[in-house]
C-alpha cells in the first residue's frame, strides 16, 4: 500500500509541475483525509464484524446539520454543542446496532433505510437551507492550526512514545520466546517514520501549521488501534467477523458487542459531522452526500475483508489516504467530476476482486 500511495503522489506531482507536493495542497489533502479516515475508523470495525453501514454520509450530515443549527440558530455554547450533537452520533449508531443485533434485520437494509431516513430529517430539520455562517469558536474544531513550536513537539514526543511502545512490544515478545524482527530492521522502519512525521510537520509548518482535523484523525486512529490489539473487547469483534457461531460458543455476547461497534461507529461520524460543518462553516442539507462509499472502500482498499474477521485501522487510514490523494489530485488537473468517479469506482472494484483472489488462493 505504501508502494501505491508513492506512485500516486509522484503521478501527480508530476503532472501539476510540483505543486501537488506545495504546503498548501499537502494541508488540504490531509484536512480532506481526516474526514474519510475518521470514518473509516468507524467503518472498519463494522466490516470486521461482518456487517456494513450505507448510513454513515447521510448521518455526519445530519449531525453536522444538528451542530449547525445549534451553533447559529440556538446560539448554545461549543460545549454543548460538541456534547448533544456526540450524543445524538452515539444514539442514532446504537440504533442501527439494535435492529442489526437484537431484531436479526441484516445491516444491508438497516443501514440503507437509515441513509433514507437521516438525508430526509436533514433536509426537514433545515427547510432545505443552509445553515450558516457557524461562529468563530465552532471554526476551530475544523479550521484551527497548531502553531510550529507546538507541532514540533508533540510529533517529537508521538514518536519517542511509539518507538518506547515497540521496543517494550519486542522485548515482550522476545521473553515469550516468539519471533521478533531483525534489530537493524526495526531501527531501520523506525528511523524511516520518525523523518516521514517530521518532514511532514516541517512542510506544514511552511503553510500555517498541523490542521486540528488531523490531529484529532491521529489520536482517534491510536485509540482503536489499542481497542482492536489491545483488548477483550476488540479481540470480540474480530472473533465474531470470523466465526459468529464460535464466537457465541466461547462465551461472547455477539448482540450487546455488535450494538457497541455501531453506537461507537456513531459516536465517530459524529465527530467527523463536526469538522466537516466547521470546515464548511455551514451545515448543508446535502453535506455527507455517498461519503459512506469512500469511507468503506478506504476500509477494503486498506485491507479490510468484506467477508469479516479481517482488517486493520491502520490500514483503513491510509486507504482514506489514497481515497483523499486521488480526489485532490485529479480535482488539481481538473478532471471532469464523471471520470472522477469512474476512476474511484474501479480502484474499488479491484481492490475487492484482489481480496477475493487472495482468499481463493488461501
Amino acid at each position: 500500500m505504501l508502494a501505491a500511495i508513492v506512485v500516486i503522489m509522484l503521478f501527480f506531482t508530476f503532472t501539476t509541475e510540483g505543486a501537488y507536493l506545495s504546503a498548501r495542497n499537502i494541508s488540504n489533502l490531509l484536512r480532506q483525509t481526516a474526514i474519510t479516515g475518521i470514518l473509516a475508523v468507524g467503518m472498519v470495525f463494522v466490516i470486521i464484524a461482518a456487517e456494513i453501514d450505507l448510513s454513515v454520509g447521510s448521518m455526519m450530515g445530519l449531525l453536522g446539520g444538528a451542530a449547525a443549527i445549534f451553533d447559529v440558530w440556538l446560539g448554545w455554547p461549543l460545549p454543548l454543542t460538541i456534547a448533544v450533537t456526540l450524543l445524538l452520533g452515539l444514539l442514532l449508531g446504537a440504533w442501527n446496532g439494535w435492529w442489526v443485533a437484537y431484531r436479526k434485520v441484516p445491516s444491508f437494509i438497516v443501514t440503507l433505510a437509515g441513509m433514507l431516513a437521516f438525508r430526509g430529517i436533514l433536509i426537514g430539520v433545515t427547510h432545505g437551507t443552509t445553515v450558516s455562517p457557524t461562529t468563530p469558536a465552532m471554526a476551530l474544531i475544523g479550521q484551527s492550526y497548531l502553531p510550529g513550536s507546538a507541532g514540533f513537539a508533540l510529533g517529537i514526543v508521538a514518536l519517542a512514545l511509539f518507538i518506547a511502545w515497540q521496543w517494550r512490544r519486542r522485548h515482550h515478545r522476545a521473553r515469550l520466546g516468539l519471533a521478533v524482527a531483525a534489530r537493524g530492521g526495526e531501527i531501520g522502519r523506525q528511523t524511516l517514520t520518525a523523518l516521514l512525521v517530521l518532514g511532514a510537520i516541517y512542510l506544514l509548518n511552511d503553510y500555517r501549521g498541523v490542521p486540528t482535523p488531523v490531529l484529532l484523525l491521529v489520536a482517534l486512529m491510536l485509540a482503536g488501534l489499542f481497542m482492536a490489539m489491545r483488548t477483550a473487547f476488540g479481540r470480540r469483534i474480530y472473533a465474531i467477523g470470523g466465526n459468529i457461531d464460535a464466537a457465541r460458543l466461547s462465551g461472547i455476547n455477539v448482540e450487546r458487542t455488535k450494538m457497541a461497534v455501531f453506537a461507537i461507529n456513531g459516536l465517530l461520524v459524529a465527530i467527523a459531522g463536526l469538522i466537516l460543518s466547521s470546515r464548511l462553516g455551514a451545515g448543508s442539507p446535502s453535506a455527507g452526500n455517498i461519503a459512506e462509499l469512500d469511507a468503506i472502500a478506504a476500509c477494503v482498499i486498506g485491507g479490510t475483508s468484506l467477508a469479516g474477521g479481517v482488517g486493520s485501522v491502520a490500514g483503513a487510514v491510509m486507504g482514506a489516504f489514497i481515497m483523499a490523494s486521488l480526489d485532490n489530485g485529479m480535482s488539481m488537473l481538473d478532471v471532469p467530476t464523471f471520470w472522477q468517479y469512474i476512476v474511484k469506482g474501479a480502484i474499488l472494484l479491484l481492490a475487492v476482486w484482489m481480496d477475493t483472489a487472495t482468499k481463493q488462493r488461501g
